[in-house]
């Protein structure tokens, strides 16, 4: 959630507790399991930075003493007193890791698993190496721009799976579906989704289609992923790789993190 995401930054740069000193990190205790008053705990503390956020996940955190919270697109580090917050990556200096890239990772490996491959728009070769996840909008030019290497990334043996991902949102401010989301609702609900799909990236609206469709629930799984714009790419590991890419970009990042 933007909201969110702007208010931590307001706070840090106000010299708000968005860290602790490192000796009070040394000797915090590593934090116990997650409990129903844990969690009445950490929903507490990011309410009372916004009422509109949502709590995805809560699991102890590697850094002891603190809980490891995924909060409507935010990764953030919640002490066990509920006194302090963290929000940026966390690193592991002996291992060269970024911890926080690990529990993104994570987390969004188990979400996308939960997508059927039929509220997906695929297009595979017939025996993949690699399959990613790739949150588009039908509008979006580098979206279109990426679409335009279909036949490549194919042939490189790279899988490319499809959720919707309407960038100006599902509802305008005065309550009404956005244009886009109209769009890609027509596209999901298509009686062939392909061909409504490629008339829409050649920017021709397709013909307006109503179902039960997932065009918002997608959306709303990106938001929680934090996903903030398209193409927005995740590996099959859960890993972020970006946004537009090259075939040859593409495939030598899978390379790199296989």
């Amino acid at each position: 959630m933007r909201m969110l995401k702007n208010l931590l930054l307001a706070l840090c740069l106000g010299g708000a507790a968005c860290a602790v000193s490192a000796a009070a990190e040394v000797a915090a205790p590593p934090a116990a399991a997650v409990t129903p008053a844990v969690t009445r705990m950490v929903r507490q503390a990011i309410a009372s930075l916004s009422s509109k956020a949502e709590v995805d996940s809560i699991e102890p955190a590697p850094l002891p003493g603190f809980y490891q919270v995924i909060a409507s697109g935010q990764l953030l580090y919640i002490s066990a007193d509920g006194k302090y917050l963290l929000h940026g990556d966390l690193l592991d200096l002996s291992r060269k890791q970024n911890l926080s890239d690990a529990a993104w990772a994570s987390y969004r490996k188990v979400e996308l698993a939960k997508v059927p491959a039929s509220e997906r728009i695929v297009y595979a070769p017939a025996h993949p190496k690699y399959t990613v996840t790739v949150f588009t909008d039908v509008n979006c030019g580098f979206c279109r721009a990426l679409h335009d290497h279909m036949a490549a990334f194919n042939r490189a043996g790279i899988a490319v799976e499809y959720l919707a991902w309407p960038r100006e949102g599902v509802t305008t401010t005065a309550g009404r579906p956005t244009p886009t989301y109209t769009e890609m609702v027509s596209v999901w609900c298509a009686a062939d989704r392909k061909a409504a799909f490629e008339q829409a990236k050649d920017g021709h609206a397709p013909k307006s289609a109503s179902c039960v469709n997932p065009v918002k629930h997608e959306f709303d799984l990106g938001l929680r992923l934090g996903v903030t714009g398209t193409p927005t790419i995740f590996a099959a590991d859960g890993s972020s790789l970006g946004g537009y890419m090259t075939p040859e970009q593409l495939l030598q990042a899978l390379q790199k993190g296989s």
